[in-house]
C-alpha cells in the first residue's frame, strides 16, 4: 500500500561566502599572502592601501543624473543608494602586529617535488604502448604518500573499467606494477611491509657488494620466514636455516637499515639540498613576565576599495540617456564586485579576530606552559575546552588549529601540540596524558632490551608513580608513539 507523508526538515545550508571564511580560517600565514593576490587580481575594486588616502569622490553632476534615471525606471538603483558616506572608514583593514623588534619571523620555503610526480616521470621514460602507460599512471595515481599501494589490484580493475571505460586484467596490472616497483626509490609500488623490504634486498642482491651474502640470507628469510622473524622467534629461524647467531645479527642489521616507507622522505617536501621552512602564524612573547600574543601579519597588506568605481559611475551617468541598458549592466557589474570587495575585507578582518581569539583563549588556558616553557606545566586540554572558553564551534577551533604555528621564546611549536586528553593521579591531581607518554618514552629508552618491559610491567611502574592507568592504556599510548610490543623490541 503507497502512502505519502509530508515532512518538514530544518536544513542549514551554508552559502558560497560562508564557505570561503571557513576555508581561510584554515589557511597559514604562509598561504594567506597568495590567496590576497589573487583576490587583488580577480577583483578591480580591491586594492592595497590604507583608507585614508582613498576618500570616495561625490560627483553631484553624476548623483543627478542618476537620481534622474532612476525616476523614470524604479528597478535600476544609484551607488549613493548602495553606499553611504559613513560607511566608508569601514571598509578596510590595517594590520600592524608585528614583533617589537620589527623582525620578520619568517624562515625559507621549499616544496619537495611529489613522489607520484618521480614516479611520473620514470614512468615517461620506458618505451610501452599508450594504453600501458595509462594503466601505470593509473596504478601510479593509487600509491600513497608512503609508497605503498593499499588498494587491491582486483579493484583498481573495476575502477578502470567503470570510471574511465578502459578493460583490462589483474594480469595486465600486475606486469605494469613491476616496472613501477622498479622504479626509485626502492620499494615503492609494494603492497605490504614485506613486500617493500624483499624489493630493497632483491636490489642489494643484484649490486653484487661485500653485503651479497648477507642480502641473500635476509631475502630467505623474509621470504619463508616472515611472522617469526616479525615475532622474534631468532632461535626458530637459526635452527631452519642453519646459521650461526653473529650472522642473524648481522642480517638484523642489514634489514633494519632498509627503508619500512619509501615515499616518506620524498613527501616531506625535503629533497637533497633543499630545507624545511616554516612560517608562524602567531607570536608570543613575555613582557614583564607575562606572555603576549600578536598574529604575524607582516606579509598582509592592507585592503581599501578602489576608487575607480566613483569614475566609471560618472562616466555611466553621462551615457544614461542614450544608453540605460548599458548603464545598469555596468552599475549591475560594479555592485557585484563592491559587495566581493567589502566581504573580503571583512572576512579578512574577521580571520583575524577568530585566530587571535582562539589563540589567546589557548595561551590563557597553558599561561604557566608559555611563561617558562616547561613541557610538565602543560594542562589537558581539548577543542572542547577552547570552544567553550570563545564561545566559538568546535569545528572553528580545530580548523584554526589546523596547519597553524606559533614562534615562542623556546621554539616554534604546532598549535596541535597543545591539546590532549587528561586524567587524574591519586593525589587527585590532573595530568596530561602527554606528561604520561613522556614517562612511557622514558621507561623503555632505559629498559633492558634483552627482557624489555612488557605493557602490563609498563602499567605497574605508572600505577606505582602515582598514576592509575590500565594495561589497554598502557598499549594504546604506546601505539600512539609508534613504540613496538616488547617481544618486538627484545634485542639478541
Amino acid at each position: 500500500m503507497l502512502k505519502q507523508k509530508l515532512q518538514q526538515k530544518l536544513l542549514q545550508k551554508l552559502s558560497p561566502q560562508q564557505i570561503q571564511l571557513i576555508k581561510l580560517l584554515e589557511v597559514p600565514t604562509i598561504e594567506l599572502e597568495q590567496r590576497i593576490k589573487k583576490e587583488l587580481e580577480e577583483n578591480p575594486i580591491l586594492e592595497e592601501g590604507s583608507a585614508d588616502e582613498n576618500e570616495y569622490e561625490n560627483d553631484n553632476s553624476a548623483d543627478t543624473e542618476e537620481n534622474d534615471d532612476h525616476s523614470e525606471n524604479d528597478d535600476e538603483f544609484t551607488m549613493e543608494d548602495y553606499i553611504e558616506d559613513e560607511e566608508t572608514p569601514a571598509y578596510r583593514l590595517t594590520v600592524n602586529n608585528y614583533s617589537r623588534d620589527e623582525k620578520q619571523i619568517e624562515f625559507s620555503y621549499h616544496e619537495g617535488i611529489s613522489l607520484s610526480e618521480i614516479l611520473t616521470n620514470q614512468l615517461g621514460l620506458l618505451q610501452i604502448p599508450d594504453k600501458k602507460k595509462k594503466l601505470a599512471e593509473y596504478i601510479i595515481g593509487n600509491i600513497d604518500e608512503s609508497g605503498y599501494l593499499r588498494r587491491e589490484i582486483s579493484s583498481i580493475v573495476d575502477d578502470l573499467a567503470f570510471t574511465v571505460n578502459i578493460k583490462t586484467t589483474e594480469k595486465e596490472l600486475l606486469e605494469l606494477l613491476k616496472y613501477i616497483q622498479d622504479f626509485d626509490p626502492a620499494g615503492v609500488g609494494a603492497r605490504d611491509l614485506q613486500e617493500c623490504l624483499l624489493i630493497q634486498i632483491a636490489r642489494k642482491i643484484k649490486q653484487r657488494d661485500e653485503f651479497k651474502e648477507i642480502a641473500e640470507i635476509a631475502h630467505k628469510i623474509l621470504s619463508n620466514y616472515f611472522i617469526e622473524f616479525t615475532k622474534k622467534h631468532y632461535k626458530k629461524i637459526i635452527s631452519r636455516l642453519n646459521i650461526s647467531e653473529d650472522t642473524l645479527k648481522d642480517v638484523i642489521t642489514f634489514i633494519t637499515k632498509l627503508t619500512p616507507r619509501p615515499g616518506s622522505s620524498l613527501n616531506s617536501g625535503l629533497t637533497e639540498g633543499s630545507t624545511q621552512h616554516i612560517t608562524p602564524d602567531f607570536i608570543i612573547e613575555v613582557v614583564n613576565g607575562m606572555p603576549e600574543v600578536t598574529i604575524n601579519s607582516r606579509n598582509v597588506p592592507d585592503l581599501r576599495i578602489n576608487k575607480t568605481y566613483s569614475n566609471i559611475l560618472k562616466e555611466a551617468g553621462s551615457t544614461a540617456k542614450s544608453n540605460s541598458q548599458e548603464k545598469k549592466d555596468t552599475l549591475n557589474f560594479v555592485k557585484q564586485k563592491l559587495d566581493s570587495a567589502k566581504w573580503f575585507i571583512d572576512a579578512i578582518k574577521q580571520r583575524e579576530n577568530t585566530l587571535l581569539l582562539t589563540m589567546g583563549a589557548i595561551m590563557e588556558y597553558q599561561l604557566d606552559y608559555f611563561t617558562d616553557g616547561d613541557e610538565t606545566m602543560l594542562k589537558p586540554m581539548i577543542l572542547k575546552d577552547i570552544a567553550e572558553k570563545t564561545n566559538l564551534d568546535i569545528s572553528t577551533i580545530s580548523r584554526v588549529a589546523n596547519s597553524k604555528y606559533v614562534q615562542t621564546h623556546f621554539g616554534i611549536i604546532p598549535l596541535k601540540y597543545f591539546f590532549s586528553e587528561g586524567m587524574q593521579t591519586d593525589a587527585g591531581e590532573e595530568v596530561s596524558t602527554r606528561e604520561i607518554k613522556s614517562i612511557l618514552q622514558e621507561c623503555i629508552a632505559k629498559e633492558n632490551k634483552k627482557r624489555p618491559l612488557t605493557d602490563e610491567r609498563l602499567a605497574k611502574i605508572l600505577q606505582d608513580k602515582g598514576y592509575q592507568i590500565a594495561r589497554r592504556t598502557v598499549a594504546k599510548y604506546r601505539e600512539q608513539l609508534g613504540i613496538m610490543v616488547a617481544r618486538l623490541r627484545k634485542n639478541l
